[in-house]
């Protein structure tokens, strides 16, 4: 007889509870069982379970209690700053700038270095990140990604730099090689595209399920969001203009 197998939905429901649950912390701040309960639309018996199961793996803590009315005071919950940390780093032609986060996406570290006519752009990046790791104060081991924000068209397929007129040393492998600096897993993203994403997180756009950003710099860039996504286009050039300051033969056309 074929062996019989436990329907996986109450773990995925567990999983997406606890991400719901996880998310409401680390954009409203400390919040009571109950608060989340109600805000998830699940039982205080399941959101009580959901806590012990976010406490185990040292994703949340309690951080004091609050007054209810009748009875004891209802624990607080928050999630753990230094359960890992993050690195972002800014890619110029003149400087590059690092700063790392925590949990809660509080900067904690930050560096920032010259690096007009270098033509060593994994060294440069191990710096940056070193340096800003330093400065928060934390071992390289806690850090769980890297992210780097570059001008330029970024390979939807690789996620390496296929082209950038003003930085001719970043080039394709680049990503490869920093992974194989880096423990933690390194992304490459176009600068405008972050922005984008961070606007419509929290900045002007509100939450728009579809608008355009636009970026005056060295060019005009655009950053696309449809349908609630970053539309990146096939080569990934959509938004990128075609007033870069490139020969019109070396330059990627845009994409509408």
């Amino acid at each position: 007889m074929p062996k019989s197998h436990t329907p996986g939905v109450p773990k995925l429901l567990r999983v997406l509870n606890d991400q719901a649950a996880l998310k409401l912390l680390l954009e409203d701040g400390p919040q009571t069982r109950a608060q989340l309960a109600e805000r998830t639309s699940m039982s205080k018996v399941t959101a009580s379970q959901m806590m012990e199961r976010l406490q185990t793996r040292g994703l949340v803590e309690v951080v004091g209690s609050k007054s209810g009315g009748r009875g004891p005071n209802a624990s607080l919950y928050a999630a753990v700053p230094t359960f890992t940390y993050v690195v972002g780093v800014e890619v110029g032609p003149v400087t590059t700038k690092g700063a790392c986060a925590d949990f809660t996406g509080r900067i904690v570290g930050r560096a920032e270095i010259d690096v007009e006519g270098s033509t060593d752009p994994v060294a440069v990046v191990r710096r940056v990140v070193t340096d800003s790791v330093a400065d928060a104060g934390i071992e390289m081991a806690k850090v769980g990604r890297i992210t780097l924000g570059t001008p330029g068209v970024i390979d939807p397929a690789s996620g390496d730099i296929g082209f950038s007129w003003n930085l001719p040393a970043w080039h394709r492998g680049l990503r490869t090689a920093l992974n194989e600096e880096f423990a933690p897993a390194v992304a490459i993203e176009n600068d405008v595209n972050l922005a984008t994403i961070a606007e419509q997180r929290s900045g002007g756009a509100g939450g728009a399920s579809d608008f355009v950003y636009a970026w005056f710099g060295g060019g005009l860039g655009l950053g696309v969001i449809l349908n609630g996504g970053l539309y990146r286009g096939a080569s990934g050039a959509a938004g990128r203009s075609a007033s870069c300051r490139c020969p019109a033969a070396t330059c990627p056309p845009a994409e509408s």
